[in-house]
């Protein structure tokens, strides 16, 4: 039986799950969170390959952001690879992407060799490395108090368009490129409702009410892990350890409420970053690399 690709469906979100595990493990991804993004596709195309009943590819293509480059995804478990699967939903997504309007394109490919080469074989150019790592919680340090004058708070505390203003503020600082900042009601729909955002498990640090310090966590309580999915400070008070303070909160009360492992990505030349997580107890459970391409 041969596979056709066609645009997904909220019935699909189960087997993008199967997919997204197979293919990128550390990512924490939820049946209900990928029926709310389908449901909230705002912005972007996503696509299924299918053969029969099963979902055995995934792809997407976003908007362009204000530069122009459009952020796409393709994803086939090794179990379907080499089928010619992933090839065509590249060429169905890069067309969504051209569609919209796009003069460039980034994704992130597997630190496979030959990922990579499908990659380049497209036209893309291999960028930056990126570092996904993992934390036992029940080997954690001990939590940071914040420094005087600071308020370490959960994000259930918070109203939501002060944490949209801290990661507006710090998002142009990740080196990867991959960080965006959307419109307030749209990040408002698909990012502080989304099902798997945890805002028990997300810390702010507040200097006289403003967001200063920062990490957004999502989770899997099935599985019992958590993502960090945006830790930022703003630029003025980075150097004072802020990071830390906000992490090392976000695990203890992660493994307080019953879960067990802790992942998160990094440009992998983002120093300062890297050297939090190792302080954390995070080791390196894999790599990928930025590509991009004009349109």
């Amino acid at each position: 039986m041969g596979f056709g690709i066609r645009k997904a469906g909220v019935a699909d979100a189960a087997g993008i799950v199967d997919v997204w595990a197979h293919t990128t493990p550390h990512l924490v991804k939820t049946p209900a969170g990928i029926a709310f993004e389908l449901e909230h596709a705002t912005g972007r195309v996503v696509f299924v390959a299918v053969e029969g009943d099963d979902v055995v590819g995934y792809g997407n293509a976003w908007a362009p952001d204000p530069g122009g480059r459009c952020r796409l995804a393709v994803q086939v478990p090794p179990l379907h690879g080499r089928r010619g699967i992933g090839a065509a939903m590249a060429e169905t997504v890069v067309g969504a992407a051209a569609g919209m309007g796009g003069t460039g394109l980034i994704t992130v490919t597997t630190d496979d060799e030959w990922a990579k080469r499908f990659a380049m074989d497209r036209g893309f150019t291999i960028g930056r490395e990126l570092a996904h790592a993992v934390a036992s919680l029940d080997q954690l340090p001990e939590a940071v108090p914040p420094p005087d004058g600071l308020q370490l708070v959960t994000y259930d505390a918070l109203e939501p368009r002060a944490i949209w203003q801290a990661s507006a503020a710090v998002v142009s600082g990740d080196p990867s490129g991959l960080s965006s900042a959307p419109a307030y009601d749209e990040w408002l729909e698909t990012g502080w409702n989304h099902p798997d955002q945890a805002n028990d498990l997300s810390f702010a640090l507040l200097d006289d009410g403003e967001v200063v310090s920062f990490v957004t966590t999502t989770a899997n309580r099935d599985r019992q892990v958590i993502w960090s999915n945006l830790t930022g400070t703003l630029p003025a008070y980075r150097g004072k350890g802020l990071a830390k303070v906000v992490k090392a909160a976000a695990l203890h009360r992660a493994r307080e409420a019953g879960f067990v492992a802790a992942y998160t990505g990094n440009d992998a030349n983002n120093e300062p970053m890297l050297a939090v997580n190792r302080w954390l107890g995070y080791h390196r459970a894999s790599s990928s690399w930025t590509a991009t391409r004009d349109l």
